[in-house]
C-alpha cells in the first residue's frame, strides 16, 4: 500500500548543500596564497640605463635603488650609504639565497655607484646585479 505525503512531487524542494563547495574555494584560495610569490620593490622609479648584453634575472631579493641626487634605497626606505653594508647584511641573512640587484638611475654618479658596490662587497656579497633595460 502507498502512502500518500502532505505535498504532490510539484510542491516538493531539494536544498543543495554549499558546504562541499566553500571546502574547495577555501582549499583553492590557501593553495593560491602559498604558491604567490611576493616581489620586492625598492619604493621609488628610477630610469635604468639601457644595454645590449642585458639578461633577465628572474629572482632578486635585495634591490639596492640610487635616485639621480645620489638617494640610497632599500627596503622602501631612504639609507645613508655608510648604512648600505648593514642592510645589506641583515637581508642576505634572511635570505641566504637571494641575489643583490643595484638599480640605478642613468643619472647617476659613478661616485655614487663605486660608493654602493663597495659597500655589498664589504657585506660579503662579491656578485651584485646592475639593473638596466633591454634594447
Amino acid at each position: 500500500m502507498r502512502r500518500r505525503s502532505n505535498r504532490s512531487n510539484s510542491e516538493q524542494t531539494s536544498d543543495i548543500d554549499m558546504t562541499p563547495m566553500l571546502d574547495i574555494v577555501f582549499i583553492m584560495l590557501i593553495f593560491f596564497i602559498v604558491t604567490t610569490s611576493f616581489v620586492k620593490e625598492s619604493g621609488i622609479d628610477v630610469n635604468r640605463p639601457t644595454a645590449q648584453t642585458a639578461t633577465r634575472k628572474e629572482k632578486g631579493n635585495i634591490i639596492v635603488a640610487i635616485k639621480p641626487n645620489g638617494d640610497v634605497w632599500i627596503d622602501k626606505r631612504q639609507v645613508d650609504i655608510r648604512a648600505v653594508r648593514a642592510n645589506v647584511s641583515r637581508l642576505h641573512a634572511e635570505q641566504p639565497l637571494g641575489s643583490v640587484v643595484i638599480a640605478a638611475d642613468k643619472e647617476t654618479t659613478v661616485r655614487v655607484l663605486t660608493q654602493v658596490m663597495d659597500q655589498i662587497r664589504l657585506a660579503g656579497i662579491v656578485n651584485a646585479s646592475i639593473a638596466t633595460e633591454t634594447e
